[in-house]
């Protein structure tokens, strides 16, 4: 493909921008590895990081394995060569969903730690960079 030739959003890419923010596909893969690293460590550290957070290892397990959950959900629709709009309009709307409600829920039925009261506004403003980041990339690929 000569140098001047744009590529297609959805087509395969070069191996650099597989986690691409500017592709549907590479911006599902980030969001993949952040939400299930989240779920993850919820999971593996629910203690320790309960403690921490000021959460409590009940919740963190349950919420580990809900993230892991939904990440494998978006890694699913991440590996298709042309995820469905439909499906990612639905994975912006679960994400923006959790940036708004997290730190409504988090206030509400908990009382976190300092380093928990950081954490999840934190964590929600990364979530609601991916909705950011997946509506501008399917925007570039209707174009």
């Amino acid at each position: 493909m000569p140098a001047n030739t744009a590529m297609p959003a959805n087509t395969a890419t070069p191996a650099g921008s597989v986690l691409s923010p500017w592709t549907v596909r590479g911006v599902l893969r980030l969001d993949v590895l952040a939400t299930g690293g989240n779920g993850l460590a919820y999971l593996a550290f629910a203690g320790p990081l309960g403690e921490v957070l000021g959460l409590g290892r009940t919740a963190l397990v349950g919420l580990g394995a809900v993230l892991t959950g939904y990440a494998l959900a978006v890694a699913a629709l991440a590996a298709r060569r042309r995820p469905p709009r439909p499906a990612v309009l639905a994975v912006v709307g679960l994400n923006s969903a959790w940036a708004v409600l997290s730190p409504a829920v988090a206030a509400v039925r908990t009382v976190p730690t300092t380093a928990g009261a950081v954490w999840i506004p934190l964590q929600a403003a990364v979530v609601a960079l991916f909705v950011v980041l997946q509506l501008n990339a399917l925007r570039r690929s209707a174009r």
